[in-house]
């Protein structure tokens, strides 16, 4: 059974999600700060992480700063901030989705299943274990990405999303296309977080590597995994 941490200081909310999700048949734990949450991701595993932003202790942002580089978990956010710096800041330190409060349970537990069904669909992808690049490694049993020797951490949608574009080369894809393709399901309005994660992917990529961009913008179009 799938584990769902949800942190989020409504408990009616919380229980109303976690009545919703343990009838999808997730297992699910609430609390309801900040700290609480932080110790239940460092000591125990989950599927997924529902993250309010506005927490007492410790906010939805400092939790994503100090998990971002060391766990690979699918987190969505949701809050009741429906301004878009705060949705770019949440996805700049490494959510996967933000939904905006009020939602629709039945779209909630929809974009859980999403997350963490491509989450298995990329963890157990293909026959081929390892894409090789110059000198760009993508293990995929593993996922792990080596530039050389040094090793490049990738959150667990940015994974998704390069590993995705990486076994498509030289093919174009719409934002729209790799919101349906990775995130599982329409975009609706969410092709910043397209942006948002190529532009991270590339920092991390990219970074010492001589503007070598292995994701190219195809301006007006979309975005490729360049191969020359």
């Amino acid at each position: 059974m799938k584990r769902i941490l949800i942190i989020e200081d409504d408990k009616s909310i919380s229980e109303i999600l976690k009545d919703y999700l343990e009838m999808s048949g997730y297992e699910v734990k609430c609390v309801f700060d900040g700290d609480s949450g932080f110790e239940c991701i460092k000591n125990e595993n989950f599927d997924l992480i529902i993250l309010d932003l506005m927490l007492p202790q410790r906010d939805g942002f400092d939790i994503l700063r100090e998990i971002s580089d060391t766990k690979q978990i699918p987190v969505l956010i949701v809050s009741a901030r429906c301004e878009e710096t705060s949705k770019i800041k949440g996805l700049n330190l490494g959510a996967d989705d933000y939904i905006t409060k009020p939602f629709s349970m039945g779209e909630l537990v929809a974009r859980v299943n999403s997350h963490i069904k491509t989450y298995e669909r990329f963890n157990h992808s293909s026959k081929t274990k390892t894409i090789t690049v110059g000198a760009l490694s993508i293990d995929k049993q593993d996922r792990r990405v080596y530039i050389g020797d040094e090793e490049i951490f990738l959150t667990q949608k940015e994974f998704d999303l390069f590993l995705f574009l990486a076994e498509n080369p030289n093919r174009v894809f719409s934002k729209e296309e790799l919101f349906e393709r990775v995130w599982g399901y329409d975009s609706l309005t969410d092709a910043s977080t397209i942006t948002v994660h190529v532009s991270r992917i590339r920092e991390k990529i990219d970074a010492g590597n001589e503007g070598d961009q292995y994701i190219e913008t195809v301006w007006g179009t979309g975005y490729r995994f360049k191969i020359n």
